[in-house]
């Protein structure tokens, strides 16, 4: 049986309020959390966690990638897996990131792309703190945050 998760797309947007209108129209659904700054989806169909950022300046719209997983093991296994392959980054524990406490590991790939596996332990009214730096260039603090 398939591991429940769902692949996270964190994208950097201009204007929030457009972004979070346009994607609602684009899958049909309601924004899952709003917050200042930061929205997104849960959507089951197909099965994507899509990250709203406002981040107006950001050279890049493409802020991080993810998957999100709904139990600790899968979090363990991800950096069991990852760091026997050599590609771990860091591995956050009970952080609180984007108006969530989570647990994560990074990594980075050739080129630069961020990914996390995650799991969101609870919500939080707080956006949380930037990890710290990886090898891959980050826009800001906001935008060096796995958001969920």
């Amino acid at each position: 049986m398939p591991v429940p998760m769902r692949i996270q797309l964190a994208l950097n947007v201009r204007n929030l309020d457009e972004a979070v209108d346009y994607y609602a129209k684009l899958f049909g659904a309601k924004v899952n959390k709003r917050k200042p700054g930061y929205a997104n989806f849960a959507l089951d169909e197909p099965p994507l966690k899509l990250v709203l950022l406002e981040v107006p300046d950001a050279p890049e719209r493409l802020n991080h990638l993810g998957v999100e997983v709904f139990e600790q093991r899968d979090v363990d296994a991800a950096i069991e897996r990852l760091g026997a392959a050599g590609i771990a980054g860091e591995i956050e524990v009970d952080r609180t990131c984007c108006y969530a406490r989570q647990n994560k590991v990074w990594s980075s790939d050739p080129q630069g792309a961020r990914w996390e596996f995650y799991r969101v332990l609870t919500d939080s009214e707080s956006f949380g703190e930037a990890p710290k730096p990886e090898p891959a260039p980050v826009v800001e603090a906001r935008a060096a945050c796995g958001c969920s």
